[in-house]
């Protein structure tokens, strides 16, 4: 709103408020209609329903979820889901997800993601899109298990990952690297350590106030912000939809916690592209797949230095391509400006790799009205590889 609000500003704002005393919100925050295909410890594989005269068509593309994170992250509200964008495209499309963790999961380790749950639901969506190859896109957290899945099996039918906001180097995370010294000087026996030992893992408390802490300068000016926008519905309504994501954040289990805090937040095991996993070594080098990378303009948890650290270990890959575009961590994948800047990216990538493969390319939707202004984009307002820098990348 203007400091000196225009006439429809006012009534835009009343009528706003009136609706969210009404009825409690402006969000349509509706799920995708979706169908159980497989359920496992801790996976549950999802089918979205085709959208209503839309045709389904083409190779799969499969949601890998992080850990703690509701699958909300990509379906957050009804005009702002990668789900919908996808299913109303005719994709064939799925989503993982892990149900809630509870103590008796506590010794669940990174090897229950890598080694069952992942690679399961990848061949689970290859069967039920009728043995197509599958586009994993992976979040956070599910980028990291995405990367190292496909590392770890290269007989999985996989046949290109997206993978946005996944942190490879560590000690490039401002929130992370001044504390390491820290953590190290403990040597495993810290309060962190024992506490979650104890209660066998990060309960979700805990996780809701470390995503809320990573935005903290947002959460603070939270106020103004809802005051200035108070005539802007579509902007209150994601405000209302990402507190929905973050009131939905789950707990992490005990012994997978311990890895991800002690080898990659205290070791930044990933930096030099390999994983001790059990008995074996998992080397980023082995992925032949082609990889799509996504850094967020104005991510503090995973800024853009600590995904492009990604890009020089992916030495098998058929193509490596690094974007950044607008947004923080979650905005990056679904915020507003995504419409406009993440997901057509997302839709040339898997055309273009579904192309590779023999199948039909699925025709493009027009573009949403709501597209980012170059201003948007924040620090970076052009693509970090473009297309030909995208060619120079490419290793076969």
């Amino acid at each position: 709103m203007d400091l000196i609000p225009k006439p429809d500003q006012v009534i835009s704002a009343a009528g706003n408020v009136a609706h969210k005393v009404l009825y409690g919100g402006l969000a349509d925050l509706r799920p995708m209609p979706r169908t159980l295909i497989d359920d496992g410890t801790l996976r549950e594989v999802y089918h979205y329903r085709p959208a209503a005269k839309v045709r389904e068509q083409g190779d799969p593309v499969l949601l890998v979820t992080p850990l703690a994170a509701p699958s909300s992250c990509f379906d957050l509200r009804r005009g702002c889901s990668l789900v919908e964008h996808l299913v109303g495209q005719g994709r064939p499309t799925y989503v993982v997800e892990y149900g809630r963790v509870s103590f008796k999961d506590r010794n669940l380790g990174m090897e229950h993601w890598i080694d069952e749950v992942v690679p399961t639901a990848v061949r689970e969506v290859s069967a039920h899109a009728g043995g197509r190859p599958v586009h994993l896109v992976g979040w956070s957290l599910g980028g990291i298990f995405a990367l190292l899945t496909a590392a770890d099996d290269a007989a999985l039918p996989i046949a290109s990952l997206t993978v946005l906001g996944a942190p490879v180097d560590v000690a490039r995370v401002p929130l992370v690297a001044p504390l390491r010294p820290l953590l190290n000087a403990t040597q495993g026996r810290g309060a962190i350590t024992r506490a979650y030992q104890a209660i066998g893992g990060a309960p979700t408390p805990l996780v809701r106030w470390a995503f809320q802490l990573s935005s903290f300068q947002k959460l603070v000016t939270k106020p103004l912000a809802v005051a200035q926008n108070l005539d802007d519905t579509d902007f209150l309504a994601q405000l209302e939809a990402v507190d929905r994501f973050t009131d939905d954040m789950l707990a992490y289990p005990g012994r997978t916690f311990g890895q991800l805090y002690h080898r990659f937040v205290k070791g930044n095991a990933l930096v030099e592209g390999s994983f001790e996993l059990g008995d074996r070594t998992i080397r980023l080098s082995d992925i032949t797949a082609p990889v799509l990378a996504f850094g967020g303009a104005t991510d503090g948890i995973a800024p853009i230095a600590a995904v492009n650290a990604v890009v020089p270990l992916l030495s098998g890959a058929a193509e490596v391509r690094f974007e950044v575009v607008p947004g923080g961590h979650l905005g990056m994948l679904t915020g507003r400006a995504a419409r406009g800047a993440t997901w057509p990216i997302i839709d040339e990538w898997i055309d273009q790799w579904s192309a590779a493969a023999g199948a039909e390319p699925v025709e493009p939707t027009p573009a949403r009205p709501t597209e980012p202004s170059r201003e948007s984009i924040g620090a970076n307002p052009t693509r970090r590889y473009g297309s030909g820098g995208s060619r120079s990348l490419a290793r076969r």
